[in-house]
């Protein structure tokens, strides 16, 4: 089945981390420092939140919060229904996190989030490594802070499998000689991960923005540029890497999520700050 991408909400200056609320779509206006809300039923796509510290990627909670990654407040934020603004993390062992990416909610309600820097000026970076962490709930409203990979550099988007066996990551460090992957952890008994493996290497084009999953676990990626290679593209991957099927689109995509009530349309942010959205023959996860 051929997707076509329609253009639903923007341009706006530069779109990321959409994510279902069940009714409709939120999602990232980094430059101008909100975050944008489409309502599918109506067309219409309105203002959510503003002054987000150039928020990226966005995740729902269970108990109902959303939270977000301020790449330039380099902290993870929550932002309750309310207007208020609570700070998760924004440190690690005493240092200032990077600049968070991409964050995910795993069945024991933590969460792990990307902290690479991709901005050129790499100046006031207080910590010498660009890695996976994982927030753990703390009986007193805190959340604890871990590290969970050691050999990463600019990780980009994430998602943890529902059962809780398998990180997938995007290791996406552009440059002469950089990789650009697609990498699964396992998540081993003892909560740490074990060796991860290469599921595709996209060098030296560009690799993995944001992902997904869908209901049978096959990995729903935003890849590719106009600058080289096969061009923009939704990758749909098996989890043992094996390429399912390619969508082109019209622009560099940057994240994906699965919405709609039946959650069989994909809604895609891309880098001339749109939200395309297109019918699929797949269904996200609930």
């Amino acid at each position: 089945m051929e997707w076509h991408f329609e253009r639903v909400a923007g341009p706006f200056a530069f779109t990321e981390g959409p994510v279902w609320d069940g009714e409709a779509v939120l999602f990232s206006d980094i430059p101008n420092n909100r975050i944008m809300r489409y309502d599918p039923q109506t067309g219409g796509c309105d203002e959510y939140r503003t002054g987000t510290s150039r928020a990226n990627g966005l995740v729902l909670h269970p108990a109902g919060n959303l939270f977000a990654c301020e790449t330039e407040g380099r902290r993870i934020a929550r932002y309750d229904p309310g207007g208020e603004t609570f700070v998760v993390a924004d440190t690690f062992e005493g240092n200032r996190l990077n600049s968070p990416n991409d964050i995910v909610v795993d069945g024991r309600e933590r969460l792990w989030f990307t902290d690479p820097r991709y901005a050129a000026d790499r100046s006031d970076m207080e910590l010498d490594h660009e890695s996976v962490f994982r927030l753990h709930p703390q009986a007193d409203g805190t959340w604890s802070v871990v590290r969970m990979t050691f050999d990463t550099t600019r990780p980009n988007g994430l998602i943890v499998t529902p059962d809780m066996k398998t990180l997938y990551v995007a290791q996406s460090e552009y440059g002469e000689d950089k990789k650009r992957e697609l990498r699964a952890y396992p998540i081993l008994e003892n909560d740490t991960l074990g060796e991860y493996s290469v599921l595709h290497n996209f060098y030296p084009h560009r690799g993995i923005d944001g992902m997904t999953l869908d209901l049978e676990w096959n990995i729903v990626a935003t890849a590719g540029w106009e600058k080289s290679g096969p061009g923009p593209m939704i990758y749909v991957f098996a989890p043992s890497g094996r390429v399912l099927e390619t969508h082109p689109m019209p622009v560099s995509p940057t994240n994906c999520t699965f919405g709609d009530a039946d959650l069989q349309s994909l809604y895609v942010t891309a880098s001339d700050g749109s939200l395309f959205r297109a019918r699929t023959h797949r269904r996200g996860l609930a």
